[in-house]
């Protein structure tokens, strides 16, 4: 009886090269994107004292360290020193999940304590409702390829871009309750459930976990499977 064939294998050398690509442009998107959005979040959250918007602003100068990264990775034309590189990358995805975090946490805390009080800002509504527009096709774009790839790093910089978009919509939903219920501590709330994402996704990068496409066959289909929807164990970087 001949011995059974694999089930599936990874990507061929022409796709793989073909996903590389869509990832740099995705990233440069990302990065391109999030310096427009992080100057004008930025300047909105001072003029408003908007705990949120103006973490809204540092999650889009996090995404870029984020995305940079990636793009440092996959600048390597050569396939064994990106997965060489996959690690660190990791690590410096998982540390940007955590700065945000800790200065969300620290200004959310403060402007509950009554030292500061968020005003109404129809900027940062309107910078908001783009970025909730925007974020989620490119995060779902690369977290397809990184999946498909299987770079972990690539499916954990799209879970940062993913965080701008819940980030987008807890911001929208506090200013727009702040301007018209005049509610300023909706603001600091949703702030701290931002911190607390923040936090469980930095973990999770920091333990090398994502959704990585097995560079060698696939199990069968009764093989446990994460929440990502790809199998334990599928040999990402830890």
């Amino acid at each position: 009886m001949a011995a059974e064939m694999p089930a599936a294998l990874g990507p061929s050398p022409a796709r793989r090269d073909a996903l590389t690509r869509r990832i740099r442009l995705l990233v440069a998107a990302t990065i391109a994107y999030n310096v427009i959005e992080a100057v004008f979040a930025l300047a909105a959250g001072a003029l408003a004292s908007s705990t949120t918007l103006i973490g809204f602003g540092l999650d889009s100068v996090i995404e870029v360290s984020s995305a940079a990264a990636v793009a440092w990775q996959f600048s390597a034309r050569d396939h064994a020193v990106r997965e060489a590189r996959e690690h660190r990358t990791l690590r410096i995805i998982a540390v940007s999940f955590f700065a945000l975090a800790a200065y969300v946490t620290v200004d959310a805390v403060r402007a509950l304590t009554g030292t500061g009080e968020t005003e109404r800002s129809i900027p940062g509504i309107i910078i908001a409702a783009l970025s909730l527009a925007v974020m989620p096709f490119l995060s779902a774009a690369q977290r397809r390829a990184g999946r498909e790839l299987g770079s972990a790093s690539a499916v954990a910089d799209s879970k940062q871009t993913l965080l701008c978009t819940y980030l987008s919509a807890v911001l929208l939903l506090g200013l727009v309750l702040n301007a018209t219920l005049g509610w300023p501590w909706t603001d600091p709330l949703t702030a701290l459930a931002i911190a607390a994402i923040a936090v469980k996704e930095g973990h999770d990068a920091w333990q090398g976990k994502g959704c990585c496409a097995p560079s060698t066959a696939v199990p069968s289909v009764s093989a446990e499977a994460d929440t990502c929807g790809c199998r334990a164990g599928c040999g990402c970087h830890n």
